[in-house]
Order: C-alpha cells, then structure tokens, then sequence
C-alpha cells in the first residue's frame, strides 16, 4: 500500500513539472516566430572599455575633485588675508598736537613726537606762526613738534603759540587801552554768537539750547548791531542792555574750556582765541594776563566774568553749556 502511494506522488510531480500539450505548441511557434539576425562580418560592435577611477589619498570618495581643491585654496587664501588685514591700532588713538602715533613691539598704539621735518611745507605766509620765543615757524604742525621734543626742558615749559602769523612788533598795550578793550570783546562774542545762529541750518554750530538762548538775543529789537561803533556807544549799550551781554561770555568760557573740562582756562586753553586776536588787539595778551586775578596761571569762571564786567550775582555755570 505505501509502494502505491509513493509511486501516486511521483507521477504526480512528473505531471506538474512537465508542460502540458499547448504549453508546448506555444513554445514552440514562438521560437519558429523570431527572425535570426545575420551578423555583419563588416560592422563590429564597439568594445567599451571600463574607465578606471583613480582616487587620491585624502579625496572623498564621490567628491567632485575640482571642487574640493577650490574650496581647499579659497579656504587658505581666506586665512591667508585675514592674518595680513588686520586694524591698524592707531587708527582710534588720539594724540595731542606735536605728537603722532606709533605701534610698539606689542602691537599697543603710543604717542611720540613728530619730527617737524615730517611736517607739510608751508603754502604760503599765512600758514606762519609766531611763538612766545620771538620765533616764527613755518606751520603750526612745526611748532608743536619743536615745542613737544622740548617736554620737560624749561624752554618747553615756557613755549607757546603767541599769534598766527610771522613775527612782527607788537605795541605794548597803555593801561587807558585795556580798559577799553573788554568793550570791544563783549560786542565781538555777541555777534559772534547772532551769526552762528543765522548760518546754523543743519544744528551743527550750536545745541538746541544754546539758539533757545541766543533766539532772545537776535529778536530783541534793542539790540545794537554789527558794526563799527564808538567806545562810548559800546559802553551805553552794555549799560542799557546789559542781559544780552551774559550769555556770550559764559558761551566763550565753555568753547574755550576743554582740555580738559574742569571750569578753568590754561594758557594752551586760551590759544585758539589768543592767536588770531594778538595780531588785531595789541592788548590781547595783557587782558588775559589781568584777568588772573590770583596769578595761579589759571583763569576760573568767576575771574573770566569779573574780567568782562559781569556781576558775581550773574555768575552761573549752568550757562557755560
């Protein structure tokens, strides 16, 4: 019984395995249906031949090597121009006048004397100045160089730009002409102040609170205009229009007061109004020299007013703006 079963099966499989009677007709018309493709012995089909990829040691496999070797040298180039461009140290270093700056073996900016040969030639005679030395010099760039290599020297000490311009003679100043010059300088400074305030279009000349105050002056109809004006009637209109005159002098003070601002007036303080005045006003040296009252070769707030016939009462440093 089991020899029959086993015999079932295998016929069975041969029966599954084999292809039935169409399956082989089929087959058989198909391969009868193909056409035979007759080789050319002329036409040779072409033999292509496997590129052989070479990759560099350190290239990534599947990297566009040209664009790996760009980015490699823009890279260097970058750090290449960041370690030559760097900011020069002294380009926010400020120095005084006479001294330029310089960079140390730490890279730290310093100031140091100028060599006056440095110097810009002089265009012309206007360029001259005068020191205290009875000496003209070429520009002021030469006089400060000269005086700063003079630093802790006695000369040095005493140096100072006297007047712009050449050396020339100056008158001394009589004791009658001092007292006249205070009237000339209080007009000047408030006129001065009036024209500032016609020409400030842009706000650069003066702060909002300084026109706020010099407004009052240029609208007041009593004001005594620009001009040349006798003594007398220089003298008449301080007295009759006193107010006017209080705020130019204390706006002068605070120009002048900067180095550093400390409410006092030093003799280099005192040069940007000192020097184009001298050459004009042969008392200008004299009047500052009187205005230090204490001799301390400081000239305080109250000395500078005192000096321009202010009252004490009308002393304000909230006006030096």
């Amino acid at each position: 019984m089991r020899v029959w079963i086993v015999f079932l099966l295998c016929l069975a499989g041969k029966a599954l395995a084999a292809p039935t009677e169409e399956e082989a007709v089929a087959v058989d018309t198909m391969v009868e249906e193909e056409p035979i493709m007759e080789e050319d012995p002329a036409v040779e089909e072409p033999i292509m031949e496997e590129e052989e990829v070479v990759v560099e040691e350190g290239e990534e496999v599947g990297a566009n090597p040209v664009q790996v070797e760009t980015g490699e040298e823009a890279f260097d180039e970058a750090i290449d121009i960041e370690d030559v461009v760097t900011e020069n140290p002294c380009l926010n270093h400020h120095c005084k006048k006479g001294k330029v700056c310089e960079v140390d073996d730490t890279n730290s900016p310093m100031c140091v004397c100028q060599d006056p040969t440095t110097c810009p030639a002089a265009v012309g005679e206007f360029e001259h100045v005068c020191g205290t030395d009875n000496k003209t010099y070429d520009s002021s760039c030469h006089f400060f160089a000269t005086k700063c290599a003079l630093e802790g020297t006695k000369k040095g000490h005493k140096l100072h730009l006297d007047y712009i311009g050449p050396c020339k003679y100056i008158a001394p100043c009589m004791e009658s002409e001092l007292k006249e010059f205070p009237l000339r300088m209080r007009d000047w400074l408030k006129n001065v102040l009036v024209t500032l305030y016609e020409r400030d279009e842009d706000n650069n000349l003066l702060t909002e609170k300084q026109k706020l105050r010099v407004k009052k002056i240029y609208e007041n109809e009593k004001r005594l205009q620009a001009g040349e004006h006798s003594l007398d009637l220089l003298a008449l209109d301080f007295e009759k229009n006193y107010n006017m005159y209080i705020f130019p002098v204390h706006w002068q003070f605070g120009q002048l007061d900067q180095h550093p601002v400390d409410g006092y007036l030093t003799h280099t303080e005192l040069s940007p109004l000192r020097a184009p005045l001298i050459p004009m006003e042969h008392c200008t040296t004299s009047f500052f020299e009187m205005c230090d009252a204490d001799s301390d070769k400081y000239i305080a707030l109250e000395e500078w007013a005192q000096c321009f016939g202010l009252k004490e009462q009308d002393v304000d440093k909230d006006l030096v703006i």
